[in-house]
């Protein structure tokens, strides 16, 4: 080789290398779906709830729009063992520790995949001992027909980006990573909402129980002074029958909610990682929480850069998007540059002395010609799931949408509910109390009695149940929300973003 065309060798790879790497990625780019036209999150605005003086949960509740919504709404219910029992359950919660290590996955997934942007270095070394046939030239320039041979050799391989397959594929599994992130952030949501939902049907349970066994004992009572008053003469023996069926049908409602108690009692304890055998005995009172009255509402535009389920449909549609591409370069020829650079010798010593030298470059141009209709079919497979992609957070935005109002129009009407059932309870009361006196001032039969008693028996289940509505249904506000996620350091960060 002249010294005239040494010289130019550097400057033809070069250029060859620039005019190879430079080219565009094929396929869409992802636009960010637009947020939905739409004023309000509820066909009727909803200003403020009811206030119902006297019961549990009973204060008013105000719906402020546009507010954010604090990384740790439980505080606001103001109890200290819901605080804990939060904070244990992020700690030790299995699931939730598994989508952690699930985007640890997607996140190493992505730096893996970075590495094809650079050059492939493998270094190898073979030694050998070998004699040659003595009928054909000898290989080494002593004419030796036995002989060592070492060689040292580095190959540098690369595959130039020409039509963004790389790229794409980068892409599309960084749009994976947020699917993982967010599917981790959808299950932080879902623990905390679970744990405060769970402690207060867990607390109001515990009210059902304590008023059910309350009325096994009055009316365990209550049979027993009938029974003495019927071997005495006064009182029939239908209004011992009477009582005994009535004590007979509360007695049967008392299994069913210690039953129900104990199933919470162990969700509990799965919810913060722990055996039901483990767990300790914590019971809640409605009576030590505190029903939040201001209630934040999120605008409808910023619902969906909250709600977690809602991002990880975008970022699926993302990856989608990137995926068309990828079978498009697919469809491309690819040009692999390798080059290599070594040593021969027949002697250790001799290795990379003038002379023993090797190297080489070269650039295979290949493309697909015909592979049976696999790879067109392959990319209007993954403009379909584009498609699919697209319906589905569609899908999943309308759903989001439909949760929030649901859980506002709920909300309206717990207050009524709470309202109403106190009514009940107040006016069971005093029936009650007019049904007892009448009938140890013989005015009013035992049946009646009875009567008086069913009714305020279940009006207090009632009341319970309609106060532990309202705690719950606010809970699920802030989840529907999206739970304040994005005010906790920890989950805001995008450390996919190196």
């Amino acid at each position: 080789m002249t010294p005239g065309r040494k010289s130019h060798l550097p400057q033809l790879v070069g250029a060859t290398l620039l005019l190879l790497s430079t080219g565009c990625a094929v396929g869409p780019n992802f636009k960010k779906p637009a947020p939905p036209d739409v004023a309000d999150l509820t066909a009727h605005p909803i200003a403020a709830t009811a206030a119902v003086p006297g019961a549990l949960g009973g204060d008013a509740q105000r719906f402020a729009k546009g507010t954010d919504i604090p990384n740790e709404w439980w505080t606001l219910f103001h109890s200290a063992p819901l605080d804990e029992l939060i904070e244990r359950s992020l700690k030790n919660n299995p699931d939730l520790n598994a989508a952690r290590a699930a985007l640890s996955v997607a996140r190493e997934n992505v730096l893996a995949q970075r590495g094809v942007y650079y050059p492939a270095v493998a270094a190898s070394f073979a030694a050998s001992r070998q004699r040659q046939s003595g009928q054909i030239a000898p290989t080494l320039n002593s004419n030796a027909f036995l002989y060592n041979l070492f060689t040292p050799e580095v190959t540098v391989s690369y595959v130039p980006d020409v039509f963004g397959l790389n790229r794409r594929t980068v892409e599309s599994l960084k749009a994976q990573e947020q699917e993982a992130r967010f599917q981790m952030i959808a299950t932080y949501t879902t623990l905390t909402a679970n744990v405060v939902v769970t402690a207060i049907q867990q607390s109001s349970l515990q009210s059902q129980v304590d008023t059910t066994r309350e009325l096994v004992d009055s009316n365990s009572k209550a049979l027993e002074i009938l029974k003495y008053q019927f071997a005495k003469g006064y009182a029939s023996r239908l209004d011992v029958a009477a009582q005994e069926s009535q004590l007979a049908q509360v007695a049967a409602t008392l299994p069913p909610l210690v039953k129900q108690l104990a199933q919470l009692h162990d969700l509990l304890a799965a919810l913060t990682g722990r055996f039901p055998a483990d767990a300790p005995d914590e019971k809640f009172d409605l009576s030590s929480l505190t029903l939040p009255a201001d209630l934040p509402v999120s605008l409808p535009s910023a619902l969906v850069e909250q709600r977690p389920d809602v991002l990880q449909a975008e970022a699926n549609l993302h990856d989608a998007s990137a995926k068309i591409g990828i079978s498009i370069a697919n469809r491309l020829p690819s040009f692999p540059l390798v080059a290599n650079a070594g040593s021969s010798a027949a002697f250790m010593d001799q290795l990379f002395t003038e002379g023993t030298g090797f190297w080489g470059i070269g650039v295979n141009a290949t493309a697909p010609l015909f592979q049976g209709g696999q790879l067109l079919h392959q990319e209007r497979a993954a403009k379909a799931a584009y498609t699919q992609a697209a319906e589905q957070y569609r899908s999943t935005v309308l759903a989001a949408f439909q949760n929030v109002a649901d859980t506002l129009m709920a909300l309206e009407e717990d207050a009524d509910a709470l309202k109403s059932a106190k009514a009940a309870a107040d006016a069971a009361k005093i029936t009650l109390d007019l049904a007892q006196r009448q009938w140890h001032d013989g005015y009013a039969g035992y049946i009646a009695l009875l009567s008086a008693e069913q009714a305020n028996e279940q009006s207090r289940i009632n009341l319970v149940q309609a106060e532990a509505g309202r705690y719950a249904d606010t809970a699920a506000l802030f989840q529907a929300l999206g739970g304040g996620w994005w005010n906790r350091a920890d989950l805001a960060s995008d450390s996919h973003e190196r």
